[in-house]
């Protein structure tokens, strides 16, 4: 009975060290490896929605990484530079360029939003990427400094193009001061505003006109309406 015991307890110390011995082989050939990698491909292509999720994820992680590298300085607006209500407890911020053709396109866009949420504060950023539109972006700045922003950047975007008979056709019909408005667009703080848009731009990895920061998500190219108040939600930022 005592050899049986002994004999018994033989044979499951061989087999669990045969185990042992095989699973350390299993994983130092590579197979173990080998096989949870197809195990993990089989699962993702049963389950693609799950690599939309993952991509998503890791955008918005992305995104919240380089926001909080910025800082927050950039999130107060060039004064009057606002659409909608300036003390809106939801914002979106907005880089565009006024020979943008999604630009243009979004502006009708921004429009529905502020006109269905009064809680709603859109800060330009100007951000003159196209040839022609520094101009622009000045004379816009120029217009804030009139309280006349709203009026210049929509009669602007009306125009087919940002030229400098369009400036001039805005300006009128903003009714802003125009020789003042000249001078004050070469002023040193809309100099300083364009160079710092540029700056935290190409910083955030942005591409091209429109892009759009709301909380801590960031969007870019035309968004349409539903897509850009599904961003917004119910975000608050008072900055």
């Amino acid at each position: 009975m005592k050899e049986s015991i002994l004999r018994g307890i033989g044979v499951f110390a061989l087999a669990l060290l045969g185990g042992l011995l095989g699973a350390g082989l299993f994983a130092i050939t590579g197979i173990g490896q080998h096989w949870a990698d197809r195990q993990t491909e089989a699962y993702l292509l049963d389950n693609p929605e799950m690599l939309q999720r993952m991509a998503s994820e890791l955008q918005a992680r992305d995104a919240e990484r380089r926001l909080a590298a910025a800082g927050e300085e950039w999130r107060a607006p060039f004064p009057g530079a606002v659409l909608g209500n300036p003390e809106g407890s939801r914002t979106l911020f907005e880089f565009s360029d006024y020979n943008c053709g999604y630009c243009r396109l979004s502006h009708a866009h921004v429009e529905q939003l502020v006109a269905q949420d009064p809680e709603l504060r859109v800060v330009i950023k100007e951000w003159p990427i196209f040839e022609g539109s520094e101009a622009a972006a000045r004379m816009a700045l120029a217009a804030a400094k009139q309280d006349k922003f709203a009026a210049f950047h929509r009669a602007l975007f009306e125009q087919e193009t940002a030229d400098d008979a369009a400036i001039a056709r805005a300006a009128e019909a903003a009714g802003l001061d125009v020789r003042r408005a000249r001078t004050e667009a070469q002023g040193e703080d809309v100099t300083m505003e364009l160079m710092r848009n540029a700056l935290l731009a190409e910083e955030l990895g942005f591409t091209g006109t429109p892009a759009w920061i709301t909380g801590n998500r960031i969007l870019q190219g035309a968004q349409g309406v539903e897509a850009l108040a599904e961003a917004i939600g119910d975000t608050t930022d008072a900055s």
